[in-house]
Formats: C-alpha cells, structure tokens, sequence
C-alpha cells in the first residue's frame, strides 16, 4: 500500500518541523524519522552571511509530484515535506522531511532517499552570500 501524503509544499514561510512531523504520527505509527535541512553559516570552508533559494514557478507542482511518485513506491505508512523559498536566515530550516512507518528501517531509508530524490529533481537553486563578498550559485545547470 503507498504511503499517505499528508503534506508537499513548497512555502515561502518559516517551517515548523514538529507541525510537519505531527502529519506523519498516529497510532500506526511505530517510527517517525524527521529530517530538517538547516541553513548553516559555511559552506566549503567560507563564511556564509546569508542564503536566497530561489524556484521556477512550476516547483510545487514538481514538488508534489515528486513527492506522491515517491510515495506510491515507498514501505512507508506516511510522508510530509516542505521545502522554503525566499531568503532564510542561518540556522532556519530549507527542507523539512518527516516520514513514519511501521520499522525503523524503512523509515530511515525513506527519509535519506526522498531527500535525495528532492534535492536532484526540485527547480530550485540556491545562492549564498560570503563574508569576503562573494556569493554563488549552486545546483545551477
């Protein structure tokens, strides 16, 4: 059976992680892997200062779909994912993936490949700004 998907959005508003999480537990549940991205002030051994993610306008309905395909395939009981756009201060979360299952094991799993899958098919880049000042692009193909 695929697994519900409670949640899929991506938002230009801070995300709670503990809300995302709560979508995924249940007494069904018996394990919640939940999985926060965080802005982190460095990058390759330079200070970042600040963060813009910036998406094509077709990224939630790529989000969504991406999410459910992953979903329609998954030993899981439950997935929720949000990813933010806009700028994000150092420290607050880009993507938020929760996801409960039955195991442990599959709950991991899934969490480690939703994300991946996210972060290689969702058209959204990322531009840091550096304290020397400098800033780039990632994920720019």
């Amino acid at each position: 059976m695929p697994a519900t998907v409670h949640l899929s959005e991506v938002t230009e508003t801070r995300i709670n992680a503990e809300a995302v999480k709560a979508l995924v537990s249940d007494s069904t549940t018996g394990a919640v892997v939940l999985f926060s991205g965080d802005v982190r002030n460095h990058d390759h051994g330079r200070t970042v200062i600040s963060l813009t993610y910036e998406g094509h306008p077709s990224s939630q309905e790529v989000f969504a779909a991406v999410v459910n395909n992953f979903a329609a395939q998954s030993q899981t009981t439950a997935i929720a994912a949000v990813h933010r756009i806009g700028d994000i201060p150092i420290g607050e979360a880009a993507l938020v993936v929760a996801v409960g299952s039955s195991h442990r094991g599959d709950a991991f799993a899934a969490a480690g490949a939703l994300v991946d899958v996210i972060k290689e098919e969702l058209p959204v880049w990322k531009h840091q700004f550096f304290s020397d000042g400098s800033d780039e692009w990632v994920n720019c193909a």
